[in-house]
């Protein structure tokens, strides 16, 4: 966005985390972002206010923009049908439209008379390598005889904390298992690279790190190992067989427990409706069971090869190509609108 020639107010690199625990671990920053741009609204009064996620800080912020009569576009659906459905009216409240990115969720704010577009994921058509696997195999320095598993540690600085050591303790235990298994960590742009390569230093396995370049290095992956996020819904694109993991503080893992209403937290399960791929979540997101998936996708050929499968049929339900495009004529057309805002 910077490099687009917008005018960054308040960067949030650092500011996302997941969970009641790291919330307010974080939260003197969060609290001073969230005032920051409170005042911005009523001093500067912009004509439209886009909400991009984070749901939590943007309901509070559209709010705001709510009480001074500033339109509203909420830009990716809080995902209120997993849990506390009961929140869409608050929502409804304090937005003038919800632009989503998942087919099924138009029905769900039709339900409640919440103005709605689903403009299609912003992935949709983008996900694809530039080079042929071969020639990403022979710049990544891998050999094309040997079995190939992605680190996908994630890009919050609590994923690294929480989740790091137990991939690469995973890691050793398949490099003792499977002989030459070469491994490649995706660095997300956020991650302090002297603090990650000291964190890896600790442990007896090669591991070629990158970054800027994950679409071709995908696709020269045998199996994945990914935290939950967007990066899950990357790898299905690319029909690359994985595991998903995630750990939160054991509070908010159990207030979570109670709120969500949906069996799974990886979006190609989610969006699949069934497990197609397999979630360890918290202590089940342990070295014994992430080797033991991997391991089980790469000597398996019939079972990796369902997996893909599976995972290429995800790609059907995140529309055509051109959200960008969509979402920008949303806001235009709300720009111009003469229409006032609903009551």
């Amino acid at each position: 966005m910077a490099g687009a020639g917008v005018d960054i107010r308040v960067d949030s690199t650092g500011l996302g985390v997941i969970g009641l625990a790291e919330v307010i671990r974080h939260y003197p920053d969060i609290h001073q972002a969230l005032k920051t741009l409170r005042h911005i609204l009523k001093q500067e009064r912009p004509d439209l206010l886009i909400c991009v996620d984070y749901k939590e800080f943007n309901f509070r912020l559209a709010r705001t923009a709510r009480s001074l009569g500033i339109k509203v576009l909420f830009y990716i659906s809080p995902q209120v049908w997993a849990w506390r459905q009961g929140r869409v009216r608050s929502y409804g409240r304090i937005i003038d439209h919800m632009a989503v990115i998942f087919p099924f969720e138009v029905a769900f704010y039709q339900k409640y008379n919440i103005p709605v577009t689903f403009v299609g994921h912003p992935l949709a058509g983008k996900v694809k390598a530039g080079l042929s696997r071969l020639d990403a195999l022979h710049r990544l320095g891998l050999s094309c005889l040997l079995p190939v598993v992605g680190l996908l540690p994630g890009s919050r600085s609590h994923e690294i904390r929480n989740l790091l050591p137990v991939i690469m303790q995973s890691a050793v235990r398949l490099a003792k298992e499977q002989e030459g298994v070469q491994f490649v960590l995706f660095k997300a742009p956020s991650v302090d690279e002297g603090g990650l390569r000291s964190e890896l230093a600790r442990y007896p396995v090669r591991v070629s790190v990158i970054e800027g370049q994950n679409y071709d290095a995908l696709q020269c992956c045998d199996a994945v190992v990914t935290v939950s996020g967007t990066a899950t819904l990357e790898v299905a694109l690319m029909g690359v067989p994985m595991c998903i993991i995630y750990r939160l503080s054991r509070l908010s893992y159990w207030l979570g427990r109670l709120l969500v209403k949906i069996p799974w937290i990886g979006l190609p399960n989610i969006l699949a409706g069934r497990a197609i791929v397999k979630e360890f979540i918290q202590d089940e997101a342990n070295p014994d069971n992430i080797a033991g998936e991997v391991g089980r996708i790469l000597r398996d050929v019939g079972y990796a090869e369902q997996m893909r499968e599976a995972l290429l049929s995800v790609r059907d339900t995140l529309g055509p190509p051109g959200a960008a495009s969509k979402l920008a004529t949303l806001a235009r057309d709300m720009l111009f609108s003469d229409s006032t805002r609903r009551n």
